[in-house]
């Protein structure tokens, strides 16, 4: 089983016991929504590629998880969310593509999974920027696909005949797993600040007393 299917059927299993009722509620989606929504990246992902000239996008490993950031994008509370977002993508890609660069071509080579180093990236940075859950899927889906895009743009600036691949992996691909795995990691690294803040202030009040 790939690293996506892992990470999704995870996901699919939290959903279905309820513990991820919170992180639905800010991404607008109810647990159906969810459910059906990692149902057709599974489908989708089975499905032909669509090809235009050079480009080449996976149906559940693209165009679904864009879809969803497209629908997370417009039903942002305030224009700030956006303009963060916009923001966390463009640093989550520089972010990504900066680690495609310095790490081995070998995965084997490295003591853990590039991909999960890529969702590491973009939780941590949707997070700084706005603690955001829907901010931290759209940094990572479309992070990841700016640092495709833009290789592809150097090596055709190179004169590199190579054909650009978007979620190419299906749900293997870095744009599945790391938009799921930054939305983990923002709700983990939140929820855990947010408990420590409420702690500290407890003890501030018990001492007032």
């Amino acid at each position: 089983m790939s690293l996506g299917m892992m990470i999704l059927t995870v996901v699919a299993v939290l959903v279905f016991c309820g513990l991820l009722q919170r992180v639905l509620d800010r991404m607008y989606l109810t647990d159906r929504a969810a459910l059906l929504l990692i149902a057709a990246m599974v489908v989708g992902s089975l499905l032909p590629n669509v090809t235009l000239g050079p480009v080449s996008v996976n149906i559940g490993g693209a165009l679904i998880p864009l879809g969803v950031c497209a629908y997370l994008f417009i039903r942002a509370d305030e224009a700030l969310e956006r303009w963060r977002t916009l923001l966390g993508s463009v640093l989550t890609g520089a972010a990504v593509y900066g680690l495609s660069i310095l790490l081995p071509a070998e995965a084997e080579a490295l003591p853990i999974e590039p991909m999960l180093l890529y969702g590491i990236a973009a939780g941590a940075i949707a997070w700084l920027l706005g603690r955001s859950r829907r901010g931290a899927f759209i940094c990572g889906v479309v992070g990841v696909m700016i640092a495709d895009i833009t290789t592809a743009v150097v090596n055709w600036m190179q004169g590199i005949d190579q054909q650009l691949i978007l979620g190419g992996a299906g749900l293997a691909d870095a744009v599945v797993v790391s938009g799921v795995l930054a939305v983990l990691l923002c709700e983990l690294v939140g929820e855990t600040v947010e408990r420590m803040v409420r702690k500290r202030q407890t003890v501030k009040g018990g001492n007032h007393r």
